[in-house]
């Protein structure tokens, strides 16, 4: 299935989205932008199967038809400019083949946020997105949910559940301390019960 894709939603399907539009006391300022499927069918192709969008439609001079869309916002993630406002590919992706704007986050299975092929998105709350979370560069040990616990000299197990650290024990192996995030993972953690690459 390439080029564009097939809709059985109206056109006229409108959705009222929140962007950011600068930051200040209390967190980002939000503008409310009005943005119909129609509009998008009329500007951009999208393939599903290589998370493409080009250009069937143009906005400004600067942009040729038959071009991808979209550029590296630098975040892990690409933006296409829609008369004026920024919108994530990803969501595209989403208002194009299921004809709603997501609610919450858009999580890329996988983890990589360029690829927005349709079988890599799957709708998320925060708390799920964070389930599929890479493992941070400033993790030592190289294994989600496990550090060095310097004061008493052993591997700290733990897993977040609801924004909540739930403390898994202390261990003196390293790959004891991995196991019991990997338990602890597949029990509580529904939404990706393994790490990514993992069986």
């Amino acid at each position: 299935m390439n080029g564009q894709v097939k809709m059985q939603h109206p056109l006229e399907c409108v959705q009222n989205v929140s962007l950011p539009t600068g930051t200040g006391k209390g967190g980002p300022k939000m503008k409310t932008k009005t943005i119909t499927l129609g509009r998008v069918r009329e500007l951009l192709s999208y393939d599903p199967e290589t998370g493409i969008f080009t250009w069937i439609g143009r906005t400004s001079n600067r942009i040729t038809v038959g071009d991808r869309a979209g550029r590296d916002t630098g975040n892990g993630y690409r933006r296409i400019a829609i008369d004026g406002y920024s919108y994530y590919e990803h969501h595209l992706a989403w208002f194009l083949v299921y004809g709603e704007w997501p609610e919450n986050e858009i999580d890329h299975i996988d983890g990589k946020g360029f690829s927005n092929r349709i079988a890599n998105l799957r709708k998320a709350t925060p708390a799920q997105n964070r389930q599929n979370a890479v493992l941070r560069r400033t993790n030592k040990s190289g294994r989600t949910g496990v550090s060095w616990a310097k004061n008493i000299g052993k591997w700290e197990a733990y897993i977040w559940v609801n924004y909540k650290k739930k403390p898994l024990g202390y261990f003196d192996d390293l790959q004891d301390a991995g196991a019991a995030y990997l338990a602890a993972k597949r029990e509580l953690h529904s939404f990706q019960p393994t790490p990514r690459g993992v069986a």
